[in-house]
């Protein structure tokens, strides 16, 4: 029997693209390669018997050149709360061996990891308004990244850009954008300072994407 799991998270991210992030947007990266942070709370989710609702989860990635030419490095951490069983089916689904292949993006993402580093079950603060476009999301030692809004260069006032993905899309249907600034210390080390970042609702089962209505 196939496992049978679903979570529907609220998730902030950001890379160091420009705003026209090529993931989204169908064109190369702003720089030529990829470093990206994201994390999420899990409003409701579970897989198969086990709970997965009120969870924190993160990851880091980074690659070379490309996403699509691979080589990439992954790191994820999950919340130091979970117990045992909710460790392995988050880590599971995080990195991208639950569901059908490329059918979300984390296992989209993780399919292009040559160098899945041990998870890591630790502390994570985190907090998000998708609709305010702002977000924290900080793990002691390890990550600390602050979402906002973008700002109009012209009169000082947030600038309001978001996405709505109706088809073709493996990630979200809806996101807001804005920009992020993040520091990540230790293996995938990364400095990012106002670059993309995407606040939105991951909802997903083992299908894929769950295309609320």
């Amino acid at each position: 029997m196939s496992d049978r799991w679903m979570i529907r998270t609220n998730t902030y991210g950001n890379c160091n693209c420009a705003t026209n992030c090529g993931c989204q947007f169908n064109l190369p990266s702003t720089h030529g390669f990829c470093q990206f942070v994201e994390g999420g709370h899990i409003e409701e989710g579970y897989f198969n018997d086990t709970s997965l609702s009120g969870l924190n989860w993160a990851f880091i990635m980074i690659w070379p050149g490309e996403i699509a030419e691979g080589n990439g490095k992954q790191l994820v951490i999950i919340d130091e709360r979970a117990d045992s069983d909710q460790r392995d089916a988050l880590t599971k689904i995080v990195q991208g061996e639950a569901g059908e292949p490329g059918s979300n993006h984390f296992s989209v993402f993780g399919s292009t990891c040559s160098d899945v580093l041990d998870a890591l079950y630790l502390p994570i603060e985190y907090e998000i308004d998708i609709e305010a476009r702002t977000a924290r999301l900080k793990i002691p030692g390890l990550i600390d990244t602050v979402g906002s809004p973008l700002i109009n260069e012209f009169d000082g006032e947030e600038f309001h850009i978001a996405l709505a993905r109706t088809a073709g899309s493996f990630e979200f249907t809806y996101a807001e954008l804005g920009q992020g600034t993040a520091t990540v210390t230790g293996p995938l080390a990364m400095e990012l300072d106002k670059t993309y970042a995407q606040f939105c609702t991951l909802h997903y089962d083992q299908d894929g994407l769950v295309k609320d209505v």
